[in-house]
């Protein structure tokens, strides 16, 4: 498929999308410009309201048949804004597969949130397709497919829920541009986002890949508890150490 194919059909499927979306929803529908233009604005007074954060964060690592976890990690991940993070393990049971996976994930993570402008879901990192309307957890929502601008292991070939009403994202699924690692292929995410204390943050997450020589496996994680404000982070946070 030429260039100028590729881009037909892409604004094929962001018009017969919009078209479909009027019909169910029975309401005007935005423009892609416009969903992503306040997609950037809600963001933008999200990360505005941040404020510093200590969660708890359980993982389980599973295998291909997904019955019994293999590995249960337990981290604490503190955030400062506008771009500080930092973690420490407190619990850690089952296979070392599990802790080595984790620990990646959250080095990922801790330099991630120091290039925001890097991997943002903007029109710098990505183009955006409209792809209809779902409910969310009885939220509407737009379905934008992402492809990223550039082959960079931090950016994902994504599909995301937009809410109608706020413009933030309730979930992204997806798959990244490029292999994180020579040892992890055929990866697989989905991200779950919800209110923590009035700041939108990612809540959950699944992600699946093959680890070569190990096999298929999935890593679930959830966040159990929060603790907001500096004084009750720096109490947890000096817990949180004595534990590891």
């Amino acid at each position: 498929m030429t260039v100028r194919q590729q881009i037909s059909y892409g604004l094929f499927l962001s018009l017969a999308g919009t078209a479909t979306a009027r019909a169910q929803s029975g309401t005007e529908t935005p423009s892609v410009q416009v969903i992503v233009e306040r997609m950037a604005q809600a963001r933008a007074d999200n990360r505005a309201g941040f404020r510093p954060y200590v969660v708890t964060r359980d993982y389980a690592l599973f295998g291909k048949e997904r019955l019994t976890a293999k590995s249960e990690v337990t981290a604490a991940v503190s955030f400062v804004p506008p771009n500080s993070k930092t973690y420490n393990i407190l619990r850690r049971s089952g296979s070392g597969l599990g802790e080595r996976l984790v620990r990646r994930m959250l080095d990922g993570e801790t330099e991630i949130v120091k290039e925001y402008g890097s991997t943002d879901i903007s029109p710098d990192n990505y183009d955006f397709y409209f792809a209809g309307e779902e409910s969310v957890d009885a939220r509407r929502c737009y379905v934008l497919q992402l492809t990223p601008k550039r082959k960079d292991k931090t950016l994902l070939r994504a599909t995301v829920w937009v809410d109608a009403s706020t413009y933030l994202l309730h979930r992204l699924e997806g798959e990244p541009a490029k292999s994180p690692s020579w040892w992890l292929r055929n990866a697989r995410l989905t991200f779950f986002y919800g209110n923590v204390e009035g700041m939108w943050l990612q809540t959950a997450s699944e992600y699946t890949t093959h680890v070569r020589i190990f096999g298929q496996h999935t890593m679930i994680s959830r966040d159990v508890n929060y603790q907001t404000g500096k004084t009750g982070v720096s109490t947890l946070l000096r817990a949180h150490r004595e534990v590891e």
